[in-house]
C-alpha cells in the first residue's frame, strides 16, 4: 500500500518543485562591470556595454543589463538586433558621458542607436552629450563644425519602452524615434541651454503608436517635433520650455513625401517658449499632408505664437521663395487652449495659398497679450470656431 502512493506522492513534488523554481527564476543579469567598464569618466567603455549588450540579446531567455552608479565613457555604440529574446531591460544607476571632444563622435548620426530591437526597455540612468562646445562652434559660424551626433536612437524597432531617462546637452537631437512601433517614453527629462541649436527633445518619423508622457523637456529647439510618416502619436502631461514649441513638421521638404496624421496633444505646458502648438511646412511642393490633428487643454505662459500654423517655411530663403506648399492641413482641433502669449499675435493661421488648410476648429481657446485680448491671423485657412474664443476668430467659414 505504501509503495503505491508513494508514486503520485513523488510525482505531485516534483511538480511542486518545477513550479516553484520556473516561477522564482531571476532573470539572467549582466552587469556591465563584469565586462570591464569603468565607472571613471575617462575610460572609453563602449566595447564593455557592447559584449554586456551581446550576452543579454544572444540569450533565448528575458535579460537585463545592469549599469551601477558612476560615469561611463562611451565612444559611439550600435545596439544591433535582431536578438534571441524579446524581453532585455538595461536598468542605468549611472551617468554615460560623450567625449568632451565633439570632433570624436560629431560626424557621426548616432551617439548611441538601438537598431531592429524588439522589447527592450530602458530605465532610469542619465544621458551626458556634452554638446556645450559643439554649440559654441556652431554659433561662431565656424564652417568646420561637425554637424553632430543624436544622443539616443531607436530606428525600425518594435515594443520599446524608455522610463524615467535623462538627456542632457545633447550635441543635436536627444532623443529620435525612427521607422518604430509601439513605443512608450515616460518620465523624461531632457535639458540644453536655450539657445543650442538643433537640440530636438524629441523627434518622431516614420512611426506609429508613440506614447510620450509625463515628461519635461527644455532645450534650444523643438521639444518635441514630428517628421513625415508619424501616425497614431500621443502626447500627454509634457512640460515644455525653454524651446520652441510642440511642432509637426517640417514637413515638405521633400516632393514625395509621407504624411502626418492622428495625433493627439494634450495636458501640455508652455513656458517662455517661441512657439505653442505649431503646424510647420517648406513652402514648395510636395504631396504630404497633416491630417486628424488634436491639440487640447494646453497652458501658455507668456508665450512666442501660442498656435501657429506656417506654411511658408523657407529658411535662409533658399529653394523656395515664391512658391506654395503642396502639404495639405485639414481637420485640426483647438481646443481649450488659455494663456498668455509674449506678442500681439495669439493665433497665427498662415496656409498655403494653393492648398488652403480646411476643417481647422476653434474650442475655447482664451489668450492674452499685456492683460488685453490677443489677436487673430488667418490666411486661406477655413474652419469654425466654438465656445468661448479670445481672439475672436479669423477663419473663414
Amino acid at each position: 500500500m505504501s509503495t503505491s502512493m508513494s508514486l503520485p506522492i513523488s510525482f505531485l513534488t516534483f511538480l511542486l518543485i518545477l513550479f516553484f523554481s520556473s516561477s522564482l527564476a531571476i532573470p539572467l543579469s549582466y552587469n556591465v562591470l563584469s565586462f570591464g567598464a569603468r565607472p571613471d569618466g575617462r575610460t572609453d567603455s563602449a566595447k564593455s556595454f557592447l559584449a554586456a549588450w551581446a550576452k543579454a540579446c544572444g540569450s533565448a531567455e528575458a535579460a537585463t543589463i545592469y549599469v551601477p552608479r558612476g560615469r561611463y565613457l562611451l565612444h559611439n555604440a550600435v545596439f544591433q538586433g535582431q536578438c534571441k529574446n524579446n524581453d532585455i531591460t538595461i536598468r542605468i544607476d549611472g551617468t554615460l558621458v560623450a567625449p568632451a571632444d565633439y570632433h570624436v563622435i560629431g560626424n557621426a548620426e548616432n551617439w548611441i542607436l538601438f537598431e531592429h530591437v524588439n522589447g527592450v526597455s530602458i530605465n532610469g540612468g542619465v544621458l551626458d552629450g556634452q554638446g556645450a562646445g559643439l554649440w559654441a562652434c556652431k554659433k561662431s559660424d565656424n564652417s568646420n563644425c561637425p554637424s553632430g551626433a543624436t544622443t539616443l536612437r531607436f530606428s525600425n524597432s518594435n515594443n520599446v519602452v524608455i522610463n524615467g531617462l535623462a538627456s542632457v546637452d545633447s550635441q543635436k537631437f536627444h532623443i529620435v524615434i525612427n521607422g518604430c512601433n509601439h513605443v512608450k517614453v515616460q518620465g523624461v527629462k531632457v535639458s540644453a541651454s536655450g539657445d543650442s541649436p538643433n537640440t530636438d527633445g524629441i523627434h518622431v518619423q516614420s512611426s506609429s503608436g508613440v506614447t510620450i508622457l509625463d515628461s519635461k523637456i527644455g532645450t534650444g529647439d523643438d521639444c518635441v517635433s514630428v517628421g513625415p510618416g508619424a501616425t497614431s502619436l500621443w502626447i500627454e502631461n509634457v512640460a515644455c520650455g525653454p524651446g520652441h514649441g510642440i511642432s509637426i513638421g517640417s514637413l515638405g521638404k521633400e516632393q514625395q513625401e509621407a504624411g502626418v496624421q492622428n495625433v493627439t496633444v494634450t495636458a501640455v505646458t508652455f513656458t517662455g517658449t517661441k512657439n505653442g502648438v505649431r503646424i510647420k511646412s517648406w513652402g514648395r511642393p510636395s504631396n504630404g499632408f497633416a491630417r486628424n490633428i488634436l491639440f487640447q487643454h494646453a497652458l501658455m505662459n507668456n508665450v512666442d505664437n501660442p498656435i501657429i500654423i506656417d506654411q511658408n517655411y523657407c529658411p535662409d530663403n533658399n529653394n523656395c521663395p515664391g512658391q506654395a506648399s503642396g502639404v495639405k492641413i485639414s481637420d485640426v482641433i483647438y481646443q481649450d487652449i488659455h494663456g498668455t502669449s509674449a506678442t500681439e499675435v495669439g493665433v497665427k493661421l498662415d496656409c498655403s495659398s494653393k492648398n488652403p488648410c480646411t476643417g481647422i476648429s476653434l474650442e475655447d481657446v482664451k489668450l492674452i497679450y499685456k492683460n488685453q485680448p490677443a489677436e487673430a491671423s488667418c490666411a486661406n485657412a477655413d474652419g469654425s470656431a466654438s465656445g468661448f474664443i479670445l481672439p475672436n476668430s479669423c477663419l473663414k467659414t
